[in-house]
């Protein structure tokens, strides 16, 4: 249990992500001037060339410290190697903070492989979990919608996808609010024998405590945007092509409506009427206004940031961090998901 008098470290990853640690470290920054409460923040990785940053942005007096890291794992590294080979990386100081009691949660935009598999290292999983997850989310037509698993797991067996639902359905409940979350199965059909052995089967687990996760059934790809469901459950596969696909929506779509009001005099003269929605929905699509996306199953808070992510991107996973750690979601998940309770479900995986 979070203990509510001590102030929250969040401990981000300055070596990973596309844009170096400029990007990050402004991240970081605004995330202490703009975001209510009291938190600190350490900052990862190469500590001259931290301050050199910070020295540079001038950014005032802020609870922001440095912890030195030795290396970083590349983006095409395979994990476990790069991890053997480079015990001293941003990543791997990262989730040891984390492991240690030292920080809270960890935020990080570094190669997604070596965060799960340093996270499961130095936090390890919870009792009974048998897989963590990766949960993103992302925007419908009614708020927001709860995907899991979006990359941590390309195969999974039904109990898999049962405890995803639990985990997904506490998500929607602590962090996004929802009070009573409609967790749904990703399958091709809405009949409960549709799609292949894996969602059968893993609909019949969720079916039997349907009560419990306020299980609505199978949804389809179309009904997710649509907002028929709070949380979606589903191997990291099919995941990581959903939540890609969402990622790719605003800018397609924003390109698609300037060719065609291009081509019209008429439709140009009433863009300015429309340029406000449009910018609107470009923006809600944007990966960037939901900072990244939560691992779930291990006995701590990580972030998980797209490599491309902006200081904004990095600003709004520190928030995702926050309201995580606040709401002691991973204490809860600990606690609901005890051995006993996913025992009688088991032998039916």
């Amino acid at each position: 249990m979070l203990d509510p008098s001590r102030r929250i470290r969040i401990a981000v990853d300055a070596m990973g992500g596309d844009h170096g640690p400029e990007a990050l470290i402004r991240g970081a920054v605004e995330a202490l001037q703009t975001i209510d409460g009291d938190f600190d923040i350490l900052i990862v990785g190469d500590e001259p060339a931290i301050w050199r940053i910070l020295d540079e942005i001038r950014p005032g007096p802020l609870p922001i410290f440095s912890v030195h890291a030795q290396g970083q794992v590349e983006m095409d590294e395979k994990a476990p190697r790069a991890l053997r080979g480079k015990p001293r990386s941003s990543i791997a100081v990262c989730t040891a903070l984390v492991g240690s009691g030292r920080a809270d949660a960890l935020v990080s935009a570094g190669n997604t492989g070596a965060v799960v598999a340093a996270s499961l290292l130095n936090l390890g999983r919870m009792p009974g979990i048998h897989r963590p997850a990766i949960s993103a989310t992302i925007p419908t037509s009614s708020g927001m919608c709860v995907i899991l698993d979006v990359g941590a797991n390309a195969d999974c067996k039904p109990l898999n996808l049962y405890q995803f639902a639990h985990m997904g359905h506490l998500f929607a409940k602590l962090v996004l609010g929802i009070e009573s979350p409609r967790v749904g199965l990703l399958n091709i059909g809405e009949e409960p024998t549709k799609g292949s052995a894996l969602a059968q089967a893993a609909h019949q687990l969720l079916a039997a405590d349907r009560e419990r996760l306020n299980f609505v059934g199978n949804v389809e790809g179309r009904h997710i945007f649509a907002g028929e469901a709070d949380v979606v459950v589903c191997d990291g596969f099919t995941g990581n092509v959903i939540l890609k696909l969402a990622g790719s929506i605003g800018s397609v779509g924003s390109r698609m409506a300037g060719d065609i009001i291009r081509r019209s005099l008429v439709l140009r003269a009433g863009a300015l009427l429309m340029k406000p929605a449009l910018v609107s929905l470009k923006r809600r699509f944007n990966y960037e206004e939901y900072g990244g996306a939560l691992l779930l199953g291990t006995r701590g808070t990580s972030v998980i940031c797209h490599g491309r992510s902006s200081p904004r991107a990095i600003r709004n996973a520190i928030h995702v961090a926050l309201r995580a750690t606040r709401a002691d979601l991973a204490g809860t998940i600990a606690q609901v998901l005890t051995e006993q309770e996913l025992g009688a479900v088991r032998s039916m995986s």
